[in-house]
C-alpha cells in the first residue's frame, strides 16, 4: 500500500480544541471590559463638550444682553427664557430682519439619548435639580449615572 501523504491524524483533538476554547474565552473576558470603558469614557468626552457648547451659548446669550445688542426685558436677568431660545435666536437691536442664533440646534445628551436636559435659572440653588422656569442659567444631564472618576454625571 502507497501512502498518499494525507494522513489519518490531520484534524484537531478534543484536547486541542478544548485549549483553543479556553484561551479565546479568557481573551474574550479581558476584552469586554475594555471594551465598555471605552464606550463609556467615549460618551463622558461627548458630554463635556456638549455641556460645553451650550453652555458657551448661554453665557454668550448674556454677554449680548449685557451688551444691549438684543432687546432688554424690565426686571429680566439677562439669561433666555429657555434653550429653544438659543436656537430660534434673537433680534438684534437696530437690525432689520437680522437674528442672532446661538445654536444650531439642541445636542442630543450623549449619556441619555435625549434633547432633554436638566435646567437651572438664575434663582435656583447651584445644585437644584427643579428648574425654577425664570430663565436658563445652567444645564445639566438628568441622567443618575457614575462617571468613571466616581462623580455622578448630573453634577459636571
Amino acid at each position: 500500500m502507497e501512502r498518499t501523504g494525507i494522513s489519518r491524524n490531520s484534524g484537531l483533538t478534543l484536547i486541542e480544541l478544548v485549549v483553543v476554547v479556553a484561551v479565546l474565552s479568557i481573551l474574550a473576558a479581558v476584552a469586554l471590559p475594555v471594551a465598555k470603558a471605552t464606550v463609556k469614557r467615549t460618551k463622558e468626552i461627548e458630554l463635556r463638550r456638549t455641556l460645553r457648547e451650550m453652555r458657551t451659548a448661554i453665557d454668550e446669550y448674556k454677554k449680548f444682553y449685557d451688551e444691549k445688542k438684543i432687546s432688554q426685558i424690565s426686571g429680566g436677568t439677562g439669561y433666555p427664557k429657555d434653550l429653544d431660545t438659543l436656537v430660534q435666536g434673537v433680534d438684534i437691536v437696530g437690525q432689520v430682519n437680522l437674528k442672532k442664533k446661538f445654536l444650531r440646534r439642541i445636542p442630543p445628551d450623549p449619556i441619555t439619548g435625549t434633547t432633554e436636559w436638566g435646567m437651572r435659572s438664575y434663582a435656583d440653588a447651584p445644585d437644584s435639580t427643579a428648574w425654577g422656569g425664570e430663565d436658563v442659567y445652567d444645564i445639566y444631564t438628568t441622567s443618575e449615572e457614575t462617571a468613571l472618576d466616581g462623580s455622578q454625571y448630573n453634577t459636571w
